[in-house]
């Protein structure tokens, strides 16, 4: 496959995953997107075929959802997981009820499949022939980079443009895909799918170009140590996300949290910033103007953005809002 190729296919991965992934929860918490102030509005186009596949049902309460309100202000914040095996039941009434009460819904990224919109931002910030890995790798570390790239169909030397947060990005994210997990069966895709065909109106929080520009920027020191991550344990991707799933069914949020730290702060702070901190600021300050509004909206967003450490739910507290978990 040719390197034009491969970054065809990991655009798509890319828009698609980013929906946060946070990337962390995304592809076994690969950086799968990252964040920005800009909104991303785009209107709601009905499709019915769509509106008749019902979520199967979660066992017990499901997943946990959250509200903030005021006077005359609703807004649900709903974490979701980026990519499931399909079928996985998720699904519970609290949810559906919550949907239904909101004329608007607001995801990560409301054009997830807009690789057209992505690749000249990956071709821009993810590929850079003067500043090989084999240039900024160990030796050692080069070759178990090589060793991972061959399991995945390429070679060292083939991805050796690549910057190291983009080679990380490809190489975490096929063992989940071998392993049967699907974007199109996320929870995010689904609930936009369930908006368009409701005519309800979709927002982004933030675009695909932000995102990439974000991880992109993070230090030269925190992509080689997540590059490092994926190499030295991906034989953990798989389990690492079936557990997430397992915690976030079950409504554990702590554990969810503890999770996604395996794979970025605990890895490097710089990651933690990229993926929460920044991102969670700005969406707070998105849903502070919509509590300034008036009428319901629905928020799903990757469930570590409203689990894990710095969140958007520590955020909102800090600011006085009372955040109730339903």
């Amino acid at each position: 496959m040719t390197l034009a190729n491969r970054m065809g296919r990991t655009a798509s991965h890319v828009s698609r995953l980013a929906l946060g992934a946070c990337a962390a929860l995304a592809a076994s918490a690969a950086l799968a997107a990252f964040p920005g102030a800009a909104h991303a509005h785009q209107a709601a186009a009905p499709s019915p075929a769509a509106a008749v596949a019902p979520i199967p049902r979660a066992e017990g309460a499901g997943p946990p959802l959250w509200v903030v309100r005021d006077a005359d202000s609703t807004v649900y914040l709903f974490g979701t997981v980026h990519v499931l095996r399909p079928g996985t039941a998720w699904g519970s009434d609290k949810v559906d009820a919550a949907f239904a009460s909101a004329s608007d819904v607001w995801v990560e990224i409301a054009n997830q499949d807009d690789q057209a919109a992505v690749m000249p931002v990956i071709q821009q910030h993810g590929v850079d022939p003067s500043r090989p890995l084999s240039s900024i790798l160990t030796p050692e570390d080069f070759a178990a980079f090589d060793k991972v790239a061959q399991a995945n169909g390429a070679t060292g030397a083939a991805l050796d443009a690549y910057r190291p947060w983009l080679a990380a990005f490809l190489i975490s994210m096929s063992p989940a895909t071998n392993a049967g997990y699907r974007p199109d069966a996320g929870a995010d895709k689904t609930l936009m799918d369930r908006a368009r065909a409701e005519g309800k109106t979709l927002h982004g929080f933030e675009t695909a170009d932000i995102q990439v520009r974000l991880i992109a920027g993070m230090s030269e020191e925190a992509q080689i140590a997540y590059l490092n991550h994926y190499v030295r344990n991906g034989d953990g991707v798989v389990a690492n996300l079936d557990q997430t799933v397992a915690a976030w069914l079950k409504g554990d949020a702590a554990e969810v949290g503890r999770l996604n730290r395996l794979s970025t702060r605990d890895v490097h702070e710089d990651i933690h910033r990229a993926a929460l901190i920044v991102r969670n600021a700005d969406w707070t300050d998105q849903i502070e103007t919509m509590m300034k509004g008036s009428g319901a909206a629905f928020v799903a967003v990757g469930a570590a953005h409203l689990a894990d450490q710095d969140s958007v739910i520590d955020m909102l507290k800090a600011r006085g809002y009372t955040v109730e978990r339903l």
